[in-house]
């Protein structure tokens, strides 16, 4: 029944997530080439605002966890499992005060409105999968540019997503990267759960009443702990909370 009631509602939220991307590429556009940074992230801010309030007609809600525990005026990397592109939409929103950039495969640097926009003149890392140097080299640009400025990065340390909540292998170069040229900054674990019930059935439908649900962990201050010790705490606190 579920599954039947979704089809014109997934329409509907797909016509909608479409417009929205189409609507703001302009926008961001504006902002970013006539007053600057600030004025587009407001705007990428604002638009994953409309893209969340469009999952309620799937009847999706939302609860942030532990949003106290991120400390302020220093670098971050939030660190979290993968589950679904709803989890970018809710970091961007829910967490913007903190200047979220991401590490995403060079392929979503373009062809898509907003988002492929948003990714190249955002400060977010576009790496080649292929490419190890060209990927580590992306990644030490980001580490230092959120170093320098107080901002956070995320990266989702399985390489892609899980389509039954399960997590995948975390992979540690991207996180020593960020580890070695952000030696300011905190990591920040975030556990993601029921996100990939969206996509349970696949890309179309989607899944109803679902309530994703972020759990914000207590920061590791990448200065008090190796890499090795900084890297098996942080997946050890997400996984032990991701609940299937």
């Amino acid at each position: 029944m579920e599954k039947l009631i979704s089809y014109p509602l997934s329409i509907l939220y797909y016509v909608l997530f479409l417009l929205w991307l189409i609507v703001f590429h302009p926008i961001q556009w504006f902002c970013y080439n006539v007053f600057g940074y600030n004025a587009h992230r407001g705007s990428v801010a604002i638009m994953n605002l409309f893209l969340i309030r469009t999952t309620h007609l799937l009847g999706t809600t939302y609860t942030i966890i532990g949003k106290e525990n991120i400390p302020k005026n220093v670098p971050i990397v939030f660190v979290a499992n993968h589950q679904s592109l709803h989890d970018i939409t809710t970091i961007l929103w829910f967490l913007r005060a903190f200047h979220p950039k991401f590490i995403s495969k060079k392929e979503l640097g373009k062809g898509i409105p907003s988002v492929s926009y948003n990714l190249r003149k955002g400060g977010s890392a576009l790496i080649d999968r292929k490419d190890p140097k060209q990927a580590l080299t992306e990644i030490k640009n980001c580490a230092e540019f959120i170093n320098k400025n107080n901002y956070s990065v995320v990266i989702f340390p399985e390489g892609t997503r899980s389509k039954t909540g399960i997590p995948k292998p975390f992979s540690v170069n991207g996180l020593k990267m960020l580890y070695k040229f952000a030696p300011d900054a905190y990591f920040v674990p975030i556990t993601i759960n029921n996100s990939w019930k969206m996509t349970k059935f696949g890309q179309f439908p989607l899944g109803l009443g679902n309530r994703i649900n972020f759990k914000i962990h207590q920061p590791l201050k990448i200065s008090d702990y190796s890499f090795e010790e900084i890297s098996e705490k942080t997946e050890k606190k997400i996984v032990q909370s991701i609940k299937i």
